[in-house]
């Protein structure tokens, strides 16, 4: 089969390689299509984690059920399937919590297994047993599938820390993640909602947010209050990989505020200043949000079913997988809301 093979940080070749024998427990998919999340262009750029090296990348997926091992049951050939990454491992402390998010020994599809960079993808047992291996909803497109999976980290975040109905949220990031956090906190009752980016506000006005604020050009904080009755928002979200952002969200958030640590920075320079006198005597809440629950994969395919979601805003460039590097310099560059590669 065809894929799109990471090498090392910086390369990528799209070559023929062997695709795994369909096991008694395994499933075959035919990759549709699979979304490059921003998580990839930090790996393409410096390495996937624990030094892995020549693997298929891509965790965005959907895909067509093609082979199917005799042990299986609950799937049939022909099935249209939404995949999330994460896979845990049952037995650790957080697993038996029931927190398969945290997971002592999470893995991933796109990192430990071949990802959906390719024209096919096989799933093992265990991935099936403990991964996200989700049928798509009557009504939910292939391609629509494919934005289940940053979708659910989204609902996970929102859902931990308490959006609801009549909330005022600032999110902080105008890439595809602030756009989902604008439909989802609309989705949750949020009254207010305001998003500061930069070169994708453009794009993020379908989404309506209340107030766009470009953070070269606005005083986020001074027009978050100004709208707030000086007191600032209830939720402010870091959805994006910068550290000043966090900052800002300190100053823009009410006293007993909440300021979420949604958006991973790189690994290279992840220390933070934060105003911890300000933290102090406003009691202000920093809650750090990770990945996702399988309740949220399916709480995402509800959403795209129902429209609360509209993945069709955010695929705004497709390319196939033989010019897969091209589309990586497109999201890297923010030519796009987000990339499909199809193979």
């Amino acid at each position: 089969m065809r894929a799109a093979v990471f090498e090392r940080p910086g390369e990528m070749q799209v070559k023929d390689i062997p695709l795994q024998p369909c096991g008694p427990g395994d499933l075959i998919l035919a990759v549709h299509a699979c979304g490059i999340c921003g998580g990839d262009i930090r790996n393409f750029s410096t390495g996937l984690r624990y030094g892995i090296a020549s693997q298929v990348m891509g965790h965005e997926f959907t895909g067509t059920v093609v082979e199917m091992g005799t042990e299986v049951t609950g799937f049939n050939v022909g099935d249209r399937i939404a995949l999330a990454p994460d896979v845990s491992c049952g037995t650790c402390w957080y697993c038996r919590q029931g927190l398969i998010n945290l997971c002592e020994n999470h893995r991933m599809v796109g990192t430990n297994w071949p990802g959906g960079f390719a024209e096919f993808v096989h799933l093992d047992a265990e991935i099936l047993a403990h991964g996200f291996v989700h049928h798509l909803p009557e009504g939910v497109g292939l391609t629509e599938g494919c934005l289940s999976e940053p979708a659910s980290s989204v609902i996970a975040a929102q859902e931990r820390v308490g959006i609801g109905a009549g909330s005022s949220v600032l999110i902080l990031g105008d890439g595809p993640i602030g756009c989902l956090h604008i439909e989802v906190a609309r989705a949750n009752g949020a009254s207010q909602i305001f998003i500061s980016g930069r070169s994708r506000l453009a794009a993020a006005q379908q989404f309506g947010p209340d107030l766009m604020l470009d953070y070269e050009k606005d005083d986020v904080v001074a027009a978050v209050r100004a709208r707030t009755e000086g007191r600032g928002v209830d939720f402010a979200i870091c959805a994006n990989a910068s550290v000043q952002s966090q900052q800002i969200a300190i100053e823009a958030v009410r006293k007993r505020g909440k300021v979420v640590l949604f958006g991973g920075v790189p690994k290279n320079n992840p220390m933070t200043s934060l105003d911890s006198n300000m933290i102090h005597y406003n009691e202000i809440e920093i809650i750090g949000t990770f990945s996702y629950q399988k309740r949220h994969h399916l709480a995402a395919l509800e959403a795209i079913r129902k429209s609360t979601i509209h993945p069709e805003a955010y695929f705004t460039k497709t390319v196939g997988l033989e010019d897969i590097v091209e589309g990586f310099v497109a999201a890297k560059n923010r030519e796009a809301l987000k990339v499909l590669v199809k193979p």
